[in-house]
């Protein structure tokens, strides 16, 4: 059987689940529910220890010498551990020698070795990556079994799909025949797909795993190789990923070169090197929003997706149960310390608050109980722990203190910040959130994205403010997504236009258990690449239809011999 075949069931429940954007994934959603979950937790668990204070074992060519400076925001210890740090240049001819192979193999061929990837990602190496994840980036470990983990494994079979959509698309030959005044012309005409070359993927430090998945198997699967650029905080989910997709590709006979790791350190920086190396064919950058600007504007020729951060927003117009709506504020202002780039961030509430069937609550009053909210959830060490985990980065630290005190001097204080002790990890850096209340003309505080957990309640002058406020700033700034809490159905359908107009994806009148920000895979789409926030989507025909291109050859078709005569 090939691999294709053998995972044939899957991708077509996939294929099915991305047409009528239905719930699936063929992975359990929980930790304890996956198969023999506390021996594999366990395996997992020893596997991320064995690496630390090691030399990481992977067989790229190039290498030219040893890098390595990550540090785990659970316990603030360096995990010791050295990769290979590689000649860039020799990085790009290897990955260049591996593609006309890869290349001429057929798509269903691509596509079954890298299903196999994915597949032996998480029969081998899930928890292994999910404790990666969590020592490095900070996630909770549920969230980087779920987040970084299934959910990363579910975007990379819906890249495939879609990859596999797009190629389906172009016949590979057809016969044309045409009527040239008295001549009749009959060409045979035969199409190839060509991939574009060395794409240079970027992960990110607080989600390595999640957007860098898809984008390499949407590079891989129409034909290219792919150069994976770590952030140097979180290098250990890739590293693993990377000796992976090389195992796979080489027990399938194929070049291990079409996957390498090239690493840089927070002092050295290569990102503008790689994206402006010659053999550089495409680039997936998902980060600082300033970076990804750069990207977009000097990649070229080579093609670029991005996708940055946004001040995402939250308008609160009228509910019909103001404590439900404001609890679900609450949780996903708090889920890992808004570390996401989902995560709301600017609420905007009209001058004479908010609307219920129990009469107006007043703006202030509002505020307060949002703050009540997250201060409920953050006031015990143990719950603290659960939704917020720990701060990636103690530049996010830096910028609570100068927005609490920006904030104190230009609006009012709602909730300040406080460490905790984590239970389970004493040195973990960690705090709860920040939020500030402030008028519209202080948009310079609040008119991009303040990385971390700090939100702004900000006072428009009526509902129609709010909602021009909001989509505007969307517009201008970026936003991923945007929030809606509205009983009027007029209000709902303007706001539907104004933040399609605005290019952010809306959910309205969400309460209960599920986080706001939540994206569901083969069902919601991630980015619209209609704002600053990022010029791509996960996942649509348009994220891997550009990565290979077509040529085409033609020449008569042979003409049908004639009957001999006697």
């Amino acid at each position: 059987m090939n691999l294709f075949d053998k995972h044939r069931a899957t991708f077509e429940r996939a294929r099915l689940a991305c047409r009528e954007r239905h719930c699936w994934s063929p992975f359990p959603e929980l930790p304890q529910k996956y198969p023999n979950a506390t021996e594999a937790q366990a395996t997992g668990l020893a596997a991320y220890q064995a690496h630390l204070g090691t030399r990481f074992t992977l067989d790229q060519p190039g290498t030219i010498g040893e890098t390595g400076e990550e540090i785990s925001p659970y316990t603030q210890q360096a995990l010791g551990i050295r990769y290979p740090h590689a000649d860039v240049d020799t990085l790009f001819d290897a990955a260049e020698a591996a593609i006309p192979r890869w290349a001429d193999a057929s798509a269903e061929t691509r596509i079954g070795v890298l299903m196999e990837v994915l597949d032996t990602i998480y029969r081998e190496h899930l928890f292994e990556i999910a404790q990666a994840v969590m020592h490095t980036a900070g996630q909770s470990y549920n969230m980087a079994y779920a987040g970084s983990g299934v959910n990363a494994l579910d975007r990379g079979i819906e890249a495939l799909v879609y990859a596999h959509q797009a190629m389906q698309a172009v016949t590979s030959t057809s016969r044309w025949e045409r009527q040239f005044g008295s001549a009749h012309i009959a060409l045979d005409k035969t199409y190839r797909l060509v991939p574009r070359g060395v794409a240079v993927c970027f992960s990110c430090a607080s989600f390595p795993t999640w957007n860098a998945w898809p984008s390499m198997m949407a590079s891989l699967a129409t034909g290219n190789a792919v150069i994976v650029k770590p952030h140097p905080a979180t290098v250990l989910p890739m590293a693993i990923s990377v000796r992976v997709f090389r195992e796979v590709l080489a027990r399938a006979g194929f070049d291990a070169n079409l996957v390498t790791m090239a690493l840089d350190t927070t002092a050295e920086p290569i990102g503008k090197v790689l994206v402006k190396h010659p053999k550089t064919a495409i680039v997936d950058f998902t980060g600082s929003v300033r970076f990804g600007q750069w990207v977009e504007q000097n990649a070229h020729p080579a093609l670029s997706f991005t996708e940055t951060a946004g001040c995402n927003t939250v308008v609160l117009e009228s509910a019909e149960d103001l404590d439900a709506a404001l609890r679900s504020l609450a949780t996903t202002l708090c889920m890992f310390s808004a570390q996401m780039c989902t995560s709301p961030q600017n609420i905007y509430i009209p001058a004479e608050g908010v609307k219920t069937p129990q009469g107006t609550v007043a703006l202030g009053e509002v505020a307060r109980r949002l703050a009540a909210a997250v201060a409920g959830l953050t006031g015990d060490a143990k719950k603290a722990s659960m939704i917020l985990a720990t701060i990636q980065s103690a530049q996010t630290l830096a910028l609570l203190d100068q927005m609490k005190q920006e904030g104190a001097k230009r609006g009012e204080v709602l909730l300040e910040p406080q460490s905790y002790i984590h239970p389970d990890f004493s040195n973990a850096r960690t705090t709860t959130p920040l939020m500030l209340k402030v008028g519209k003309s202080e948009r310079d505080l609040y008119g991009e994205e303040r990385f971390g957990p700090i939100s702004f309640v900000i006072a428009c002058d009526d509902a129609e403010d709010a909602l021009h406020q909001a989509t505007n700033d969307a517009k201008q700034f970026g936003g991923l997504t945007a929030f809606l809490y509205s009983t009027d159905e007029s209000y709902i359908a303007q706001a539907e236009r104004t933040y399609a107009r605005a290019g952010a994806q809306l959910t309205i009148n969400l309460t209960g258990p599920m986080p706001l920000n939540f994206a569901a895979a083969y069902s919601d789409y991630h980015v619209t690449g209609l704002n600053p926030a990022g010029n791509a989507s996960l996942t649509n025909l348009a994220f891997v239809a550009g990565r290979f291109c077509i040529t085409q050859s033609r020449r008569p078709a042979p003409t049908a011999p004639t009957a001999a005569t006697s």
